[in-house]
């Protein structure tokens, strides 16, 4: 029996059926197993073996961090301080949304988060100031999206645990390619604002008023330097850096803005764990699935076919990047990053693609896929802040979209806007 095809070809009858991809996974490795007379010993220990990474605790401490940090008013303080630069332009409220996502994108590490935290806030003040219901939607959403791309970004650590390459590098890495898509989405926001507000502009920029509103949210600001500079200082590791981002966003929210109580606690710690519990069953069971795709010379296969059409690393990575658009309609990020990194990093080696910049452009395709339905994850979220139909937000993200993939297209014929930051700090 053909293997390669038994293992994917149920997996994408699992995915087809809607069953958890967590399942699915596990299942599809049972059946080889199974057919193989493999021992399912070896699966278990994969199971555990999945899981038994220390970078992964830093998963479920920057997910509580910046749930913590959401409550305890953190992120409406961010967004007072991109107010002071970019409220004032036409269309001023959609820069600063684009600005407040990447301000708390710097501390969250989560797209869905970002968008929540942000576009709770944003989107019912921009459709107030008479901006256009879908377009306010768009906005939120997609720069939620930032918030896997610029660090601490799970996605990140993800994707540097499944391809064993350094996560300070990754989160160095994803700097520069996060201000230049933040860039190019106000860029598209205010393009567009021509067309969905009539809206001039806020208050003019002041000095005073841009001083007192950074001492205001001096502790939310802070927030970014206690959490990313011990890690580029070398004075902790990404993993201790989330735990001490727990624990300053608790101190900040409860003790200092007072907003966060022991419901808010809770219920942060609620959100964490469950969101913590679906990542850990889709990784667990991605590396048994991931061992006989290795076992089965899957990702040899995938490289011969691609380098069969080219061998072109600018049109590789516009190949793959067409594809992983089309999965992100249907897989999650983590998913994504889990099960397919094994498969293109073969491929990417082959023809001298850096593992970290691939790695970059892997989580910028994966931030589309927050935003195209049917899974859409920041485009649902946005859709019930901004109470309109799945079709009509959908139409307004179009343009962010084309934008989004712009960007991807400039930083995959340009590799150095990617390495430039870490061959500098780190070295080659």
């Amino acid at each position: 029996m053909n293997m390669p095809l038994l293992l994917l070809g149920s997996l994408a009858v699992f995915l087809i059926l809607r069953v958890p991809i967590g399942i699915g996974l596990g299942i599809s490795s049972v059946l080889v197993y199974w057919v193989t007379d493999e021992r399912f010993e070896s699966l278990a220990l994969s199971y555990y073996d999945g899981l038994d990474k220390f970078p992964f605790i830093a998963v479920p401490m920057f997910l509580l961090a910046g749930a913590l940090m959401e409550k305890g008013g953190i992120s409406k303080r961010l967004i007072s301080v991109a107010d002071c630069f970019v409220g004032n332009v036409r269309g001023g409220l959609a820069h600063v949304t684009i600005l407040a996502c990447m301000l708390f994108a710097a501390i969250s590490g989560s797209g869905p988060a970002t968008t929540a935290a942000v576009g709770g806030l944003m989107i019912p003040t921009m459709i107030r100031r008479n901006y256009d219901r879908n377009y306010s939607g768009a906005v939120s959403a997609c720069g939620g999206t930032l918030g896997i791309l610029i660090p601490p970004s799970i996605a990140l650590i993800v994707y540097g645990v499944s391809s064993d390459q350094s996560v300070t590098r990754l989160f160095i890495a994803g700097f520069l390619p996060g201000a230049i898509l933040g860039g190019m989405l106000m860029i598209c926001a205010s393009i567009m604002a021509r067309f969905s507000t009539a809206d001039p502009g806020g208050e003019p920029f002041s000095v005073d008023r841009t001083l007192r509103t950074f001492w205001e949210s001096r502790w939310a600001l802070m927030a970014p330097v206690v959490i990313l500079g011990g890690i580029y200082g070398g004075f902790v590791t990404p993993t201790e850096s989330a735990v001490i981002a727990v624990l300053y966003g608790y101190g900040i929210g409860r003790f200092v803005y007072r907003e966060l109580d022991r419901v808010k606690t809770r219920e942060c710690l609620e959100t964490a764990t469950l969101i913590t519990g679906t990542i850990a069953i889709i990784w667990g069971a991605s590396l048994s699935f991931g061992e006989l795709i290795t076992i089965h010379r899957i990702p040899q296969l995938v490289t011969a076919f691609i380098q069969s059409m080219t061998t072109s690393p600018f049109l590789i990575l516009v190949m793959i990047s067409v594809f992983l658009t089309f999965v992100g309609m249907w897989l999650n990020t983590m998913a994504q990053i889990i099960i397919l990194t094994p498969l293109f990093l073969p491929v990417i080696r082959s023809v001298g693609i850096d593992p970290i910049h691939f790695g970059i452009i892997f989580v910028m395709n994966c931030e589309i896929g927050f935003l195209t339905p049917p899974l859409g994850t920041s485009l649902f979220v946005a859709l019930g802040i901004a109470h309109t139909t799945l079709g009509a937000i959908a139409k307004a993200v179009l343009p962010f979209i084309l934008t989004m993939f712009l960007s991807i297209l400039l930083l995959s014929y340009f590799p150095g806007l990617t390495l430039v930051l870490p061959n500098l700090i780190l070295g080659r």
